[in-house]
């Protein structure tokens, strides 16, 4: 048995190689082993593996290996070769095939968080987002680096789709949002909106706008995004009506990259949410906004939503609550020190949301633990 000390030493060498752990499923997400191995029709070894890769058999049999420890991949040894396939995690989250593949979000951690994570050290020192040191691009820019190109922003917008994939639906079914028929749901993206070179417009795009009123009179999503989170609250509540709001950009790539079997459904709205007339709904959806933002802004943007609700609507937050103390859990914790390399904001107590929920004039606050990666919190007039 050992001692505290050799258990304190194992716990630290565990700390310090973490981020060789995030490259290894980096790697092998990037090199197609888990949707390769997925198609095969029987289990494979290392050399077949490089071939059809075109990867090195040393560095593919050690990828392979450490895969194995990580329980990402299985082996089983015949006539003393080692033949691997995968586990039902990498089954379900990480083959292209699966309807719950993350495979887009960790190729977005892998190419923007994981540089600005580099810069952790000078973020603690500054207190600012590390866009700069890690992209050159000014820190007051906050989505500027993830819409570096059109393939960045698809990229991180199918990135999303992947998260909603498997969260929403918690999320989603926290409360019962059957009163609220219509919703906007205002979209990550759209806070990119605040920066001075982006021109708002306030003109709703639908796949089926004859369906709704020019007003886009919905339930309001912000930011939309990609619609994923938006399919899920049709496909619980199938009563409602969605209306996904954010930047004209985002709404043009999502109009020409994303499929919506729910186009009679679900309409998009492009604008800025922080200066444009909101679209009427019956609810607002804030998933993962609040967080981008300081105090003051999400006041500004609490109270415009405020503004615009009918008597008894309201708002539903999507956030990964911290604890009462603000001393865990450990997840919601990475994600706030993730904020300050990459925004401006933080993750927040369900007091510290109440309290910006209350100084907008929402005086009825529900707050709810999922079990999840998100939280949700529902306020209403």
């Amino acid at each position: 048995m050992s001692s505290p000390e050799e258990q304190a030493f194992r716990l630290l060498t565990e700390y310090s190689n973490g981020f060789m752990v995030s490259q290894v499923l980096f790697a092998a997400c990037e090199l197609g082993v888990f949707d390769l191995l997925a198609e095969a029709p029987e289990p494979l070894g290392a050399a077949a593996v490089a071939a059809r890769l075109g990867t090195s058999s040393h560095g593919t049999e050690l990828l392979l290996d450490t895969c194995v420890s990580l329980k990402l991949l299985q082996v089983e040894t015949k006539t003393g070769k080692a033949l691997y396939q995968n586990t039902e995690l990498s089954s379900t989250y990480l083959v292209r095939a699966s309807p719950k593949c993350q495979g887009n979000m960790l190729r977005y951690l892998a190419r923007t968080t994981y540089l600005c994570w580099g810069h952790l050290t000078q973020a603690v020192r500054d207190g600012r987002n590390q866009y700069l040191e890690a992209f050159g691009v000014p820190s007051d820019q906050l989505f500027s680096a993830i819409y570096r190109s059109e393939d960045e922003r698809l990229q991180f917008m199918r990135g999303l789709q992947d998260v909603w994939s498997v969260s929403g639906r918690p999320v989603l079914g926290a409360f019962d949002l059957s009163p609220f028929p219509l919703i906007c749901d205002v979209g990550d993206s759209a806070i990119r909106g605040l920066l001075d070179d982006l021109v708002a417009v306030n003109t709703c795009w639908g796949a089926r706008r004859s369906h709704f009123p020019s007003a886009c009179h919905l339930p309001c999503a912000f930011p939309g995004c990609s619609g994923a989170l938006a399919k899920e609250c049709t496909s619980l509540y199938p009563a409602c009506r969605v209306a996904v709001f954010d930047t004209p950009e985002v709404v043009q790539t999502a109009e020409k990259h994303f499929s919506f079997p729910e186009a009679a459904r679900i309409s998009f709205c492009a604008g800025d949410f922080f200066k444009d007339p909101l679209p009427e709904a019956d609810l607002y959806i804030l998933a993962r906004v609040l967080h981008d933002w300081t105090d003051e802004r999400c006041s500004r943007l609490l109270a415009r939503i405020h503004g615009a609700c009918k008597p008894g609507g309201g708002v539903l937050v999507i956030e990964s609550l911290l604890a009462a103390d603000g001393r865990g859990p450990l997840t919601a914790q990475l994600y706030s020190l993730n904020m300050l390399v990459q925004t401006e904001g933080r993750e927040r107590t369900p007091a510290q949301y109440r309290a910006l929920l209350a100084a907008a004039g929402f005086r009825h606050v529900q707050c709810r633990r999922t079990g999840g990666l998100y939280d949700a919190i529902l306020a209403t007039r």
